[in-house]
């Protein structure tokens, strides 16, 4: 039995969000940060879910702990689905910072007609000692705005705007975001299965 989860990500970020979301499971969810790993796992896939796949088996060869991994992006219509995969890469910047990766994007946008319909997508994957891998993929949609508003969240999240909140997403509430955003929803839907493979196998 493993009670003990290991987070296969090094985004401040992203692990304060995946351990509220998963806040509810009776487990440990720790960062590599808790367990002084340091592995840099090159994201050298051509899908999300390749990507994560490759990042929790890696931290679950290095630890032999659970490992859940995700691998998410930003798609943009008019840009024909990128960032995508690159959405953490997009800026020609080298060491580029959320900030220089959300003015790239507005410059790529310029010009283009509005609205900017666009949707975060998120893959998620919980890699298990035995061999197992099970993945789950979560969606938000939204629609990209010409100047960033809120000061929560991460990422493009201050130019993400979802209408039926009338709010972007660094402007939500922490709960709020925790329960529809697309990692939310491909976390979510790993719930189950970390409640049946974790605490009560």
């Amino acid at each position: 039995m493993h009670q003990t989860l290991l987070i296969a990500s090094g985004n401040p970020g992203k692990l304060h969000e995946i351990k509220a979301i998963l806040a509810s499971l009776e487990i440990q969810v720790l960062s590599a940060a808790d367990i002084d790993l340091d592995l840099q796992v090159q994201e050298t896939g051509t899908t999300y879910g390749e990507n994560a796949r490759l990042k929790a088996q890696a931290y679950l060869s290095a630890t032999g702990l659970p490992v859940i991994a995700d691998d998410s992006g930003l798609e943009v219509d008019v840009l024909e689905g990128a960032p995508g995969i690159y959405s953490a890469r997009f800026s020609p910047i080298q060491d580029a910072s959320d900030a220089d990766r959300r003015a790239h994007l507005l410059a790529e946008l310029k010009g283009k007609s509005q609205p900017w319909q666009a949707h975060f997508h998120c893959t998620a994957v919980l890699a298990l000692p035995s061999g197992e891998c099970i993945e789950r993929v979560g969606r938000c949609e939204g629609i990209i705005i010409p100047e960033e508003r809120g000061s929560g969240g991460f990422g493009y999240d201050p130019l993400f705007y979802l209408p039926e909140f009338n709010a972007t997403m660094a402007e939500l509430p922490a709960e709020v975001k925790n329960r529809v955003s697309h990692r939310a929803r491909a976390l979510s839907a790993l719930l189950p299965i970390l409640q049946n493979r974790l605490i009560e196998s």
